[in-house]
């Protein structure tokens, strides 16, 4: 199965962010989670989709004539079914607020499937009342114009101390989000679901008052 056929709705049902970083440990990919000041605006949203990606530098000035928005724009009117935007701005930042509510509803009905940023975020209200999922470095009223401005889009990216490749696949949920790159996705997925089975199982007989270590010997998972 391509990684472009992942069933995201199902699996940000099934998935969670402790479990696909414990895989990603295992196949020796151990700086995937993104630092712990990401959060998400709602603690109960989920967020599985593709990197969309942009890059932002800081800037200090408008230049005359100058469209600021325009690589910005670009991305976000790009989005399609399943994309996260994934905004860097090498956070965490005081001056880059790059998202808010405008751009939460252009990439909500393009079915984009959320953003994370190490930037900040604005427009807080109005995003927790659509639902859209987004991940912040915090919030802030700044309007990113003469402060910070995309210069590339779809091309690597830090976030959050993770290196973002276009196309890897970005899971968010109230522990923190992990990057899962796209040359390993769908054996990190499958990996994920037998660890899930099997802590199913351990908690399972954990509840029935079997001692720790003994499930730990059976199962291998903690």
């Amino acid at each position: 199965m391509p990684v472009t056929d992942i069933d995201f709705a199902h699996l940000k049902t099934v998935l969670y962010s402790s479990v696909l970083s414990d895989v990603l440990d295992d196949f020796g990919r151990r700086e995937q989670a993104m630092r712990p000041f990401i959060r998400p605006l709602d603690e109960e949203a989920v967020m599985f989709g593709r990197a969309r990606t942009g890059l932002y530098m800081n800037v200090y000035a408008v230049g005359e004539g100058e469209n600021p928005y325009d690589i910005e724009i670009a991305l976000v009117d790009d989005l399609g079914p399943g994309d996260v935007a994934v905004f860097g701005c090498d956070g965490p930042t005081e001056r880059i607020a790059p998202w808010g509510e405008l751009l939460s509803t252009a990439a909500r009905i393009r079915g984009a499937a959320g953003c994370v940023t190490d930037g900040l975020v604005r427009d807080v209200r109005h995003i927790r009342k659509m639902g859209f999922p987004v991940f912040h470095g915090g919030i802030g009223p700044l309007d990113s114009k003469g402060r910070g401005k995309m210069m590339a889009k779809d091309v690597p990216v830090a976030c959050a101390g993770v290196l973002v490749h276009p196309g890897d696949l970005v899971f968010g949920d109230v522990d923190g989000v992990v990057v899962i790159p796209a040359d390993i996705a769908l054996e990190v997925i499958a990996a994920a679901l037998a660890k899930i089975n099997g802590e199913n199982q351990t908690r399972q007989h954990l509840e029935e008052g079997l001692k720790l270590a003994d499930v730990y010997a059976k199962y291998g998972v903690l």
